[in-house]
């Protein structure tokens, strides 16, 4: 395997993801890339429980968050976004409510 920026882009989202739930995500990381396998699963379901639930205004940049990491984990390189689009996600996230911690990692896929 060669090593490229893109490399590095997986791994800041399989570090996000961890620190969202609080868990190493061996397991875990397999059903973010199966659709019909996030389909019920919840993200406040995912989130660490060490926590308390996130407030309202949390809510939308925790969905951000996590759809960032997961397209930053995609399997195909050439699909993962760039640092500088992660960094823009994150930086510039729109003031429309995305979700919640409500939405569905399906739904998460599809943003």
């Amino acid at each position: 395997m060669k090593v490229t920026e893109k490399c590095d882009v997986y791994s800041f989202g399989v570090l996000a993801l961890e620190v969202i739930t609080g868990k190493k995500l061996g397991d875990l990381i397999s059903s973010f890339s199966s659709p019909s396998a996030c389909e019920n699963k919840l993200l406040k379901d995912v989130l660490d429980q060490r926590l308390p639930p996130p407030t309202l205004e949390v809510e939308d940049e925790l969905t951000t968050i996590a759809r960032v990491a997961i397209t930053c984990r995609d399997l195909r390189p050439q699909s993962r976004p760039t640092m500088h689009m992660v960094s823009q996600s994150l930086s510039f996230q729109t003031a429309a409510s995305t979700g919640g911690p409500d939405i569905t990692l399906e739904q998460l896929l599809k943003i």
